[in-house]
């Protein structure tokens, strides 16, 4: 591994300042599960990197009526936990608890995971269903992104070199709302999605009133299914209709065939686990 300087802001300010002066030559981290092995494998060689844990606000972890709010250096393994987040937000402990092992899970972060723009980000697909929103600081201010717009390609997102993610912004999904969400991984733990997919349900008056589906590793980022979610909109969920949103999920995904599987598996995937989770965020709804 390459020598390189470490900075350790204690504020979002001193950090803007450091990176208005060496962004285009620093790398940010928090946990560093993505960062270290990048580092070590020689696939970035940074002059700076700058150590995030020890700035406060982006450790908060915070629901109240109107949502929730997720610093950018929470933890994987404090939303698994969180009581508040496995109530009313499962979908998201449920990939939280999804990422690598525990031990990886007590160091990796949200921004991290979604910074890193990978793909198959596990946290990416719940968060994009709840219609979560990207909190940006950079030396303009501060501006809100959608997390559907926030992913520009792999490894690319809308982040300047001067800018830093500082929170998530995710609304309360309201009552008679459920999500859930599911990967398919060749081992259980320590590995990455072949495909990753997220559901959001929302019912009224017996009809779905929204829906919102994401999916994971089948693009160059992750997409929602939106196809799929007006076939759902408007209409009672049936089997019949969670069959047709599945089919029409498939249409969203642009996978390619590589050593951990086949476009036609994943396309085949993305069918099952759209109805699968369809049907869990059913159930979580109706109670």
């Amino acid at each position: 591994m390459r020598r390189f300087e470490l900075a350790q802001p204690r504020s979002v300010d001193n950090c803007l300042k450091f990176l208005a002066r060496r962004g285009a030559d620093a790398k940010l981290v928090a946990g560093g599960t993505d960062l270290l092995p990048q580092l070590k494998n020689g696939l970035l060689k940074p002059a700076v990197v700058v150590d995030l844990s020890g700035v406060p606000p982006l450790r908060r972890l915070r629901a109240d009526g109107r949502g929730l709010r997720v610093g950018a250096a929470v933890t994987a393994r404090e939303i698994e936990l969180d009581s508040g987040v496995r109530s009313r937000y499962p979908a998201l402990a449920e990939s939280g608890a999804l990422v690598g092992s525990v031990q990886i899970r007590n160091l990796a972060t949200v921004g991290g995971n979604l910074c890193n723009a990978a793909p198959s980000a596990d946290m990416a697909p719940p968060l994009m269903a709840l219609e979560a929103e990207v909190v940006i600081a950079g030396p303009r201010g501060q501006r809100r992104v959608p997390l559907a717009s926030f992913f520009v390609g792999v490894r690319r997102t809308v982040l300047a070199p001067d800018e830093l993610l500082i929170e998530l912004v995710v609304p309360a999904p309201g009552p008679r709302s459920g999500g859930n969400y599911l990967r398919h991984t060749p081992r259980r733990e320590l590995d990455i999605a072949v495909v990753g997919v997220a559901s959001q349900l929302t019912l009224s008056d017996g009809v779905c009133a929204k829906a919102r589906i994401a999916l994971a590793a089948v693009a160059p980022t992750p997409v929602r299914a939106t196809e799929a979610e007006q076939a759902l909109e408007g209409q009672p969920v049936t089997p019949e209709q969670i069959e047709r949103a599945a089919e029409l999920a498939v249409g969203a995904a642009q996978p390619i065939s590589d050593q951990r599987g086949s476009a036609d598996f994943r396309r085949h995937l993305v069918r099952v686990l759209t109805r699968r989770t369809l049907t869990t965020a059913l159930a979580r709804a109706g109670h």
